[in-house]
């Protein structure tokens, strides 16, 4: 397993890290993932630690809190050995203060996965969600708290706006608070819409990118192609109007090459797009989900090898397409670009 530094922070991480969404598997969202008891996640927890794998990525909100559950009682024994990382701030009740990040609800909550997952730190944790209501100096501030008193190691955002993290970097650079050092977000062969923003952004202000659902939300399994219907067996039946929209045509383009490239390497299609995300610039770990350990040895097989330049300049080339405004003009127009090239032209 290769270990790559996470954002300009001394944590290093596995280019490969182990989503626990499939933990627990209640509710119609995260009960068609998985449903993974801590029998089952001790096992897979072993499979990774073997594999160099010692990375695991939960949430409050994954199957109401029973995925932190189940995740701290498979750990019991090897805390040493694992980085935890967990999220908050999307809402977990009806109450008024069970949801955002105000500083009430960032301790109330912190604590809450500290005594779920069954440990009296967290290497990472990541908000959730941006918090439109809360000042963004209370926030910090909580944090920077959280982190002095021991309860944080690190901390980092997801599904965040560019203008949002530069506000809060801005804020902890002014007022000396601890710093986001990770960005948990959306990133895939077939939704590249990272690329035009937020890699910018991470690669000048040192955030790692912590890439959820590499596979585009299921989509690049080699189980969907053209011609084809979603299998009876695919969680896509339950849970794609949750996720990322897909281009089904543009989906179908870039399988082809995948089954091309399959066929060239004899690696798997899912290995493949996951092996195309490691070349990527500020990626420092794919949060990769499974449901058995098959699949789970399946998506460790996505490491100790690398696409040719020429397979990877193919999968460029079929998964692009032209950025909105105000980014494509440093894409088509050659004074924009000699100002401000694109990292991918």
């Amino acid at each position: 397993m290769e270990y790559r530094q996470l954002g300009n922070s001394g944590l290093r991480v596995p280019a490969l890290s182990f989503g626990a969404g499939t933990f627990g598997g209640q509710g119609p969202l995260f009960g068609a993932w998985g449903t993974i008891d801590a029998r089952e996640a001790s096992r897979m927890i072993d499979i990774s630690l073997e594999a160099g794998l010692n990375m695991f990525d939960s949430a409050d909100v994954y199957s109401d809190g029973a995925s932190e559950q189940v995740l701290g009682e498979a750990i019991k024994g090897r805390r040493d050995k694992i980085i935890l990382s967990t999220k908050l701030a999307l809402p977990v009740g009806d109450g008024p203060n069970d949801f955002g990040t105000s500083r009430h609800r960032l301790i109330m909550a912190t604590d809450a996965a500290l005594k779920r997952l069954e440990t009296d730190y967290i290497d990472l944790l990541q908000l959730h969600a941006f918090d439109a209501f809360t000042p963004v100096e209370e926030v910090l501030s909580t944090l920077d708290d959280l982190v002095r008193a021991g309860k944080l190691r690190y901390i980092g955002v997801s599904n965040f706006a560019g203008w949002q993290i530069m506000k809060s970097l801005a804020v902890s650079d002014h007022l000396g608070y601890s710093r986001y050092v990770a960005h948990q977000v959306y990133y895939s062969l077939v939704g590249r819409d990272y690329e035009w923003d937020l890699m910018p952004l991470a690669q000048d202000q040192g955030l790692g990118a912590l890439v959820w659902s590499p596979l585009g939300w299921g989509r690049l399994t080699g189980k969907i192609r053209r011609g084809t219907t979603i299998p009876d067996g695919s969680r896509l039946h339950q849970t794609a109007q949750f996720g990322p929209p897909v281009d089904e045509d543009r989906l179908y383009d870039i399988v082809d090459v995948l089954d091309e490239l399959s066929a060239e390497t004899g690696k798997t299609v899912p290995q493949i797009a996951i092996n195309w995300l490691l070349h990527r610039p500020t990626v420092a770990s794919l949060i990769i989900g499974a449901r058995n350990e098959q699949q789970l040895r399946d998506n460790l097989g996505a490491v100790g090898w690398s696409l040719s330049s020429e397979q990877i300049a193919r999968l460029d080339a079929v998964s692009k397409r032209q950025p909105p405004y105000p980014h494509y003009p440093y894409y088509i127009q050659e004074g924009f670009a000699r100002l401000n090239p694109p990292l991918f032209a």
